[in-house]
Order: structure tokens, then sequence, then C-alpha cells
């Protein structure tokens, strides 16, 4: 599973020289967000991991090396539970989020397809009547009168477009 795969790199991230813990968080953050969901509790977690910088730490070089340690052990323990949770149970079904088709995907297909009086007529439809079924009647009517080829390569138009790739092809 490539989201483990991703994970366990984090993991072997910890041990590399010049590990910066700040960088490895927001990376193991945008991950964490991206597989479980941007509200998931691992990502409070990987948050609250912080090195301690008070006096009397930095003052202490016997406990800097052990408190980076401990930052480096949380980190480590978050990572492997989304593992573990990934192996075991599989991906979740995120809330509030859906793979849908970026907007500008279809307002590009249209603008490549029609003529610009002919894009303004389709805005000024969708923004006239509050009625979904009076507004679909309009809009069919108007898209008669186009030409022949012109749902065809709409669609084509749409489904070519990397944007719509990405969120279809996981």
């Amino acid at each position: 599973m490539k989201e483990t795969k991703l994970l366990q790199a984090q993991i072997d991230k910890l041990d590399k020289k010049g590990f910066d813990l700040d960088a490895w968080k927001q990376y193991t953050v945008v991950l964490l967000s991206r597989i479980f969901g941007e509200n998931n509790p691992k990502i409070r977690q990987i948050e609250k991991i912080e090195y301690d910088f008070s006096s009397w730490s930095l003052r202490d070089t016997s406990g800097k090396s052990a408190y980076m340690d401990t930052c480096k052990k949380l980190g480590r323990e978050v990572i492997q539970a989304s593992i573990d949770e990934l192996e075991i149970l599989g991906l979740p079904e995120i809330q509030g989020t859906s793979k849908s088709i970026p907007i500008t995907v279809l307002t590009e297909a249209l603008e490549e397809e029609l003529k610009i009086s002919e894009f303004r007529k389709i805005k000024a439809l969708i923004g006239a009547d509050p009625d979904a079924e009076i507004r679909k009647k309009d809009l069919l009517e108007l898209i008669k009168t186009f030409d022949k080829g012109f749902s065809g390569n709409v669609i084509l138009s749409i489904l070519s477009n990397p944007s719509v790739r990405e969120s279809l092809g996981d």
C-alpha cells in the first residue's frame, strides 16, 4: 500500500543525520491529512510535538539529545499507529471530502468550445431562474442551438484534463 510506504519513509527520516523536526512535522501533517482527513487526531498529536527551547534544556547538554529522542519517539509512535491502522483496517472514508472535478475544468472546456456570446448566455441562464427544472429546460434549449459536436467535445475536454485524471485516478 502506497500510504504505508510514505509513512514508513517518515519513520526512516527520524534517524537521518541533520534531522529537522519542524520540516518533518509539516511533511507528516500533509501526509496524514491526505490519508486520514484534516481533522484526524493524529495530526494534532504530531503538531503537539515540540522541542523544548527553555533556558534549562539549552544549558543541560546531556538533556538536549534526550529531549529530541523523546520527540522522535512520539513521532515514531504516531506514525507506526497510522501504519498499523491502514494495514489492519484499510483506508478510512474521509467525511466531508469528495473527489470532485474543479469548476475551472468545466469552465475551460466550455470556453474552448463556445463563442464568447454563447458562453455568456450559459452563465446568464445558470444564474437566472431559481427553479432547477426551469433552468435545466432553458439550458437544454440553448445547448440544442450549438454545433452538433458541442456536447461530445466538452465531455472529451473535461475527461482529458489532468485535474480530472488526478481526481478520479486514485
